[in-house]
């Protein structure tokens, strides 16, 4: 947890010609977004009051403050937002910000190490851990479930999982 922010939002492009831009959430509860501002850009250089004006399609029509025409909004396509973690509610035991898992070294259960998560992605049926190491082939995504991933120590920066057989 060395990052003071975590990203929770992404521009999709513009949405109409008055500089309203399409916002993916990544939020638990999506709306939640406009609520933690304001945002930052990743490099901390601009920073955004974030308005929802109506849900569209994987998303939100948004305003953004300073953004005012649809080559703005267009320019800002790509663009990932911040909060600062202490705007961003605690969690309960056994859940945790994707940012806090990235980089934690995975370990068997006989503490061999296995790689180190890259990235967690989402594609609707569970989060998934790709992990990536100097002993693996290809890139191997691994259930983010308590059955193959039993410890995730955040502060020891240490996952011990379980995987199934074959797997790696």
């Amino acid at each position: 947890m060395t990052d003071p922010r975590v990203c929770v939002a992404a521009i999709a492009g513009s949405f109409g010609v008055k500089g309203e831009v399409r916002l993916k959430s990544f939020c638990a509860d999506p709306e939640d977004v406009a609520s933690y501002g304001p945002l930052w850009t990743e490099d901390g250089t601009q920073s955004y009051e974030v308005t929802l004006a109506r849900s569209i399609t994987n998303g939100f029509a948004a305003r953004l403050s300073g953004v005012r025409t649809k080559e703005e909004a267009d320019a800002l396509k790509g663009v990932r937002l911040f909060a600062g973690r202490d705007v961003l509610p605690d969690l309960p035991d056994h859940e945790f910000y994707h940012a806090d898992l990235i980089g934690l070294a995975v370990f068997d259960t006989g503490g061999t190490q296995l790689g180190t998560v890259r990235a967690v992605h989402d594609h609707g049926a569970g989060d998934l851990l790709e992990i990536h190491g100097p002993n693996l082939k290809a890139t191997v995504l691994l259930p983010f479930t308590r059955a193959v991933i039993p410890t995730v120590d955040v502060k020891g920066g240490r996952i011990v999982a379980d995987p199934p057989d074959g797997l790696f």
